[in-house]
């Protein structure tokens, strides 16, 4: 199997999780044709997978975003910013001109789309890998499973029931901001573990109770941060933007 690791808008912290099975890769008929990040050699013409790290943000990442899907047979989205727009869909909610003027000296140099958005956005995705970073181990299981040529088995369930599964005790019940009900699991519950909040890293469930959840970090004093944490690692995706373009 042939695949492609490419970055578009993003940290690269996705792509490590590929250093870190590096040693089980090279277990695996897999051939890495591209990876700028991994090695000195890269050739990109036609591909079994392509991996994208990022969010499309300038009119040339929409150029080679479409290039990619018409050169690959598959393309799996690695990470919060290809899945939903990243940290950097904040500037999304707020005024373009302002954000581009505050941030550059020389703005008019700058050759940026208005919004960042998930590759979605652009072309046809067959896979989703959420998180920010992504599980090394979803990672894994993607690539053994595309190889086997069936259904990946990523968690599509509620965070809390990491939660259970480890002993925790609830953290929204002990006053802090977790968002556990409505986030996908697949980080091992890790902020929960230390006692400290859930702020949505692996993206929403599917038909999240955004509203109740809401109604409760009222209840508990903390509502306040509630939009902050929507539009943070995963503010453009699919089901907050929806909430939000509700709201509007």
């Amino acid at each position: 199997m042939k695949i492609g690791v490419f970055k578009f808008a993003s940290c690269d912290g996705c792509q490590l999780a590929f250093f870190d099975i590096s040693d089980r890769l090279l277990t695996l008929p897999v051939e890495i044709e591209y990876f700028l990040e991994a090695q000195s050699e890269n050739s990109f013409d036609q591909i079994d997978v392509a991996f994208v790290e990022g969010s499309i943000s300038t009119p040339e990442e929409e150029e080679r975003i479409k290039e990619i899907r018409e050169k690959s047979e598959k393309v799996v989205t690695i990470g919060a910013c290809a899945d939903s727009g990243g940290i950097q869909s904040i500037r999304n909610f707020m005024n373009f001109n302002e954000v581009l003027s505050s941030v550059y000296p020389s703005p008019e140099y700058i050759k940026s789309l208005e919004k960042s958005k998930p590759v979605s956005d652009y072309i046809d995705v067959d896979l989703e890998i959420r998180g920010c970073p992504i599980n090394k181990e979803h990672l894994y299981e993607v690539i053994v499973s595309l190889l086997m040529r069936k259904t990946p088995s990523l968690p599509e369930y509620p965070l809390c029931l990491e939660c259970k599964r480890k002993g925790n005790p609830c953290v929204l019940i002990l006053g802090k901001p977790c968002m556990g009900s409505i986030i996908k699991a697949g980080c091992g519950a890790i902020c929960p573990s230390f006692n400290t909040g859930c702020y949505g890293c692996f993206g929403p469930v599917d038909n999240p109770n955004i509203d109740s959840l809401q109604d409760i970090f009222r209840e508990k004093g903390f509502g306040d941060i509630f939009e902050r944490i929507l539009t943070s690692f995963n503010a453009y995706n699919k089901v907050y933007r929806e909430k939000y373009e509700e709201k509007s």
